[in-house]
């Protein structure tokens, strides 16, 4: 007995409280990571989406009152509308163009799970994802998510991968990674907006929209915002590769209700072309607790990922790079460069994405690329 009892108290401390009917999507089927001091879950029924993530012994932090909550992917390419099957988008979906979502869409019908894997351990899962604004239309694509715990964070892997039969190359439009919405409780929106990123400066509560539109947008140099409550506790984002974020609060603050409509909203962004035979891939983290635990992981991330300076080679993808102006370029897969084609007449431009780096880090710049010039 005095073996077995320990044991039992170890084991005891692997599972969070099972959540109740009303903190999950209705019909969810779930799956869950749990490593005794958060839980995070997966709904099967729901295209994979992250429905649920708590802390040992409590609530979900997650909301998931419509289809297009949760923390889940979702992806933006022309045209814009986007018309499929005799479909048009409502008038207030028009302005979203092509948009796979990870759930499933605005008539609510779910996003189809065609794969899954669970070793305890690590959990991936593959759906068909649905185009949101149209009424039970599959997208020509797949999303591919991998997750992992490690202490009080999830460590999760994107993949898009497209197979669109309409070869059109659309411009760059601007993504969500991920987006991700908590529960009314957790309605201050912060970050580090300075310019001297993991130094103690003070964080700073962003600015309830001036708009119709709840949300507003802010460089997180610290790569890095979070969803609290009162005592500055709730969720946070870490983008690694991205500081460009938005977010905001919609509704009125109130308890931690997962299908309540009042909601908190954060995104990491990037301008991305999506072309129809693209993978691409992302990373982030979800880190549940404190504002001092997240942005304290968010400087170990930072310090293991980003370089001093930024660093981009073209060996096969973009690097966020996109192109603006009138020629050609090739599309996907990339071979080692960028080749862009202008016209002639109009410059084509290649715009690297939206970076933070200290001036005394990069006091030099290298460019390596070719110019070939055609004559007639």
């Amino acid at each position: 007995m005095r073996v077995l009892l320990p044991l039992l108290a170890c084991a005891a401390l692997t599972f969070a409280a099972e959540p109740t009917a009303d903190e999950l999507p209705v019909g969810a089927k779930m799956s869950y990571l749990d490593n005794g001091i958060i839980r995070v879950g997966v709904d099967l029924n729901h295209g994979g989406a992250i429905v649920y993530l708590a802390p040992k012994g409590g609530r979900n932090l997650i909301n998931n009152y419509d289809l297009g909550r949760q923390v889940q992917m979702s992806f933006y390419s022309g045209p814009v509308p986007y018309t499929e099957k005799g479909q048009s988008p409502s008038e207030h979906w028009k302005h979203l163009g092509w948009n796979p979502i990870q759930t499933g869409d605005d008539f609510k019908n779910p996003s189809k799970v065609i794969a899954h894997e669970n070793d305890g351990n690590k959990l991936h899962v593959t759906c068909i994802p649905m185009q949101w604004p149209l009424n039970n239309v599959p997208a020509e694509c797949t999303f591919d998510s991998w997750l992992e715990l490690e202490g009080s964070w999830v460590k999760v892997r994107s993949r898009l991968t497209n197979g669109r039969s309409d070869h059109t190359r659309y411009a760059a439009r601007q993504q969500e990674f991920p987006a991700l919405y908590a529960n009314g409780a957790f309605f201050r929106v912060v970050s580090y907006v300075g310019t001297r990123p993991f130094t103690g400066e003070a964080i700073t509560e962003q600015p309830k929209s001036k708009t119709k539109h709840p949300w507003v947008y802010w460089e997180a140099t610290e790569h890095w915002s979070a969803l609290l409550n009162a005592a500055d506790e709730g969720i946070g984002l870490i983008t690694p590769a991205l500081t460009d974020h938005t977010g905001g609060f919609a509704g009125q603050p109130g308890p931690n209700a997962s299908r309540a409509n009042a909601t908190g909203y954060l995104a990491g962004q990037g301008k991305e072309i999506l072309d129809h035979n693209i993978r691409y891939d992302y990373d982030y983290e979800l880190v549940v607790g404190s504002v001092n635990t997240i942005r304290s992981r968010a400087q170990e991330v930072t310090a293991m990922r980003k370089p001093p300076a930024p660093r981009w080679r073209f060996t096969a993808d973009r690097q966020g790079w996109f192109y603006a102006g009138v020629g050609t370029y090739a599309g996907w897969p990339i071979r080692g460069e960028l080749d862009l084609r202008p016209d002639g007449k109009t410059p084509l431009r290649a715009l690297s994405p939206l970076t933070f780096w200290q001036a005394e880090q990069a006091s030099t710049r290298h460019h390596r690329g070719s110019l070939q010039r055609r004559w007639r």
